[in-house]
């Protein structure tokens, strides 16, 4: 049988210059045995910053009082306004075809749409014909056809009437060449009429009478 050399004996070794010691933690960690799996290290929750506050809003601050409202002053009265007055329209003539050229107006205020109870003719002399026709009946039944308004009424400018004698249109016949007559007429004709005044007489006589926006305007 063959003899196998016997194997050389291991002595440990002291480690050489340059190599350090092995320490004894080595030591034991080469000796303990490996696991086959290493157990979870468990991770520590992180503690939670701390918010550091910064600056504060400022308080919103209370809207300053401002002068207190004035009271609203009440308007003052004026003076009240005035009506309106009517169309003032001049025809010319003599005070003896005064009454002629009335009743002419009248044919004209009824063709453009006029109706008879909406016209009242005065007259500042003489009474109209139709005006002395009907007092002949008495004057009950004449102021009657005026308060029943179905027709064309005439009257005396300075009558004495026993109510508000209007009429929207009015035509005013100066057959009397009194001053004082005249003047008066002109004064309350504007008592009587609505819109439309229609003054037969002598223009350049009586047209002065009138207020100035009344006027006719010269050519």
């Amino acid at each position: 049988m063959p003899a196998f050399p016997e194997e050389p004996e291991i002595h440990e070794s002291i480690p050489g210059p340059g190599v350090p010691f092995p320490r004894e933690s080595d030591a034991q960690a080469l000796n303990t045995p490996a696991t086959s799996s290493a157990s979870p290290v468990p991770v520590q929750p992180s503690a939670p910053r701390a918010v550091v506050p910064g600056p504060r809003p400022a308080p919103p601050r209370a809207p300053k009082p401002g002068p207190p409202p004035r009271p609203v002053q009440p308007p003052k009265p004026g003076p009240a306004p005035r009506r309106a007055g009517p169309t003032v329209q001049f025809v010319s003539a003599p005070a003896r075809a005064a009454v002629e050229r009335a009743d002419e107006a009248v044919d004209l205020l009824l063709e453009s749409g006029r109706r008879p109870e909406d016209i009242l003719v005065l007259t500042v002399g003489e009474a109209h014909p139709w005006q002395q026709h009907e007092l002949s009946f008495g004057e009950a039944g004449y102021w009657a056809q005026f308060t029943e308004g179905g027709d064309v009424f005439y009257a005396d400018a300075a009558a004495v009437t026993p109510g508000p004698l209007r009429r929207e249109v009015v035509v005013l016949v100066v057959n009397d060449t009194a001053a004082a007559r005249v003047e008066r007429a002109v004064r309350e004709v504007f008592d009587h009429v609505g819109t439309v005044l229609v003054v037969c007489g002598e223009t350049d006589q009586v047209a002065p009478l009138f207020p100035a926006e009344y006027r006719p305007v010269p050519a």
